[in-house]
């Protein structure tokens, strides 16, 4: 037990001088990553009336007849759902580009879509052609569909045990400062005007170009070096770089460990990514991904997103003044931004289990006192704009604190490498298809419900708790292999695991036991040294 307890600290140790290095790559691959998903949601909401208005005018050039209301707000729907459905295809091509090219490079390449997508919104007033916003919010929508998948397993894979669900979390802080940043560029004051309304959709260009000038500075996800490249030399380099120069002996033992079970379930093969109907086949994982599903379909189906897709109409439904609305919306920004942060430095004291089923919880509730505050609204009680408003932000906030980042991290710490990618193109699928329901379906539900359109969002929740306080475990500082230990008692089943700790270098899992000949070993022991 004592030198457990040693090799433990001096991997904090080593974690603690190598955090400059996971720091930098965090930010990084965020930047051009799911701060691009937070941005594109926000962004789209102030030129609205403006694009709209291009939209009707295009149309009278070509045609010298106008659209009517409902045909403009059609084509408005289509672009805002056009980005649904390029999340969709994203989250779908997510996996093969995560195996074929590695976390990093995806997230190089996945900049340009994004890139493509700001030349045609730069040039579509000149073309005439709103036809060209609708591909563009397509191509913005694949970028993150990419990003929203690939990012949260690169951060997995690369952050030490004891940081692994803060380094995840920041995933979260950075789509709501996304989210919150687009919110302050779209005022009018900036660049929510009129005629710069095509420059606030390219403006996520930036982004992706520093993303593109600075992360193939910084490495490779280690993980996927060693177990599906089979790279172990470049392996070590990386993580002797993420953890200050020296390769944590208990780290490298849980990754050959890993491997060497990967490598089991393939018979002796090298390992092969699964796919997701293998996946789906597997009765062994039938649990961790209807743990994974529930999580990723409640995520967008809790009416969260809505409120930024369709925030004017929810405030002005609260009694808002139109002209007060673009300063209000920045608050529902700023409210889930300053969730995520507090929840990152929550989520290894609390853990995830319970940051999750309570964030769930909580709007639940919210949803019940703001129900309430619209039915007395409609009744003329004075101050009940003003409670519906604060519901709105106490549901953010709540979102914020949980589901907004846990749901990111479960396919990275329940699933192995082999079967990971699969599993974040079932989830990223299912949050894509559930967010394209909810912006289609929303408008309608407020139509037919009125004062009762998020009691549909009550349910969600209320259903979504309750799962995951049955099938999901606490996973806050478990290796892979306890907890699908704890998924097995879930089922039942009992499995005898060896953890990491039982193991030393040079015995039961060292180098020489992975490695072909005894000629590599002796390399990987000398980089070892030198790292």
């Amino acid at each position: 037990m004592s030198s457990t307890g040693s090799n433990e600290a001096e991997e904090r140790s080593n974690s603690a001088g190598g955090g400059r290095t996971l720091a930098l790559t965090v930010c990084f691959a965020a930047i051009g990553g799911t701060f691009q998903y937070g941005y594109n949601i926000s962004v789209i909401n102030a030129p609205t009336s403006y694009i709209q208005n291009f939209i009707n005018d295009t149309y009278m050039e070509r045609w010298g007849t106008a659209l009517d209301i409902s045909q403009v707000t059609l084509v408005w729907t289509l672009i805002v759902s056009a980005f649904s459905l390029g999340g969709l295809l994203g989250a779908l091509l997510a996996g093969p580009m995560a195996v074929r090219f590695g976390r990093k490079v995806s997230l190089l390449l996945n900049n340009s879509f994004l890139l493509v997508g700001a030349v045609l919104v730069l040039t579509c007033k000149v073309a005439r052609s709103f036809e060209m916003i609708i591909l563009a919010r397509f191509l913005v929508g694949i970028n993150s569909g990419v990003s929203m998948n690939i990012q949260p397993m690169y951060f997995g894979e690369s952050a030490p045990k004891h940081l692994r669900g803060a380094v995840a979390f920041s995933s979260a802080v950075f789509t709501a400062f996304g989210i919150f940043f687009g919110q302050i560029v779209g005022l009018t004051e900036l660049l929510g005007s009129e005629p710069l309304w095509p420059y606030l959709l390219a403006s996520n260009a930036l982004p992706a170009l520093i993303q593109l000038v600075t992360l193939p500075w910084f490495p490779e996800s280690p993980r996927y070096l060693l177990i599906d490249r089979g790279d172990r030399e470049a392996c070590v380099r990386a993580l002797g770089r993420l953890r200050g120069g020296n390769v944590p002996s208990l780290e490298m033992e849980e990754m050959l460990q890993e491997q060497q079970m990967s490598t089991a379930l393939k018979s002796g093969s090298s390992t092969s990514a699964k796919t997701p109907w293998s996946l789906f086949k597997d009765r062994d994982l039938r649990l961790q991904l209807i743990t994974v599903m529930t999580a990723s379909s409640a995520m967008m189906l809790c009416g969260n997103d809505s409120i930024y897709f369709y925030a004017y109409y929810i405030f002005l439904e609260a009694g808002i003044p139109p002209e007060k609305i673009q300063y209000i919306t920045i608050g529902t920004g700023a409210s889930e931004f300053t969730a995520s942060m507090l929840s990152n430095l929550l989520i290894e004291r609390v853990g995830r289990r319970y940051l999750l089923i309570g964030g769930y919880s909580l709007m639940v509730g919210w949803t019940i006192v703001f129900t309430v505050a619209l039915t007395l609204q409609s009744q003329g009680v004075v101050g009940m704009p003003y409670l519906s408003m604060a519901c709105v932000f106490a549901y953010i906030l709540s979102f914020g604190l949980g589901p907004a980042g846990v749901t990111g991290i479960l396919p990275a710490e329940i699933f192995d490498q082999a079967a990971r990618p699969a599993a974040y193109m079932i989830a990223g699928s299912l949050m894509w298809i559930s967010l394209f329901l909810v912006g289609m379906l929303f408008p309608f539900i407020v139509k037919g419900l009125g004062n009762y359109c998020f009691l549909p969002f009550l349910g969600v929740c209320l259903v979504s708790a309750v799962v995951l306080g049955r099938t999901m475990p606490e996973t806050k500082g478990k290796t892979l292999a306890q907890i699908t230990a704890e998924f097995d008692r879930k089922n039942g089943r009992t499995l005898q695991v060896a953890e990491p700790e039982e193991y030393q270098l040079g015995e039961t899992s060292s180098f020489a036991t992975v490695g072909d000949n005894s000629e590599s070993d002796h390399k990987t022991d000398k980089l070892l040294g030198k790292v």
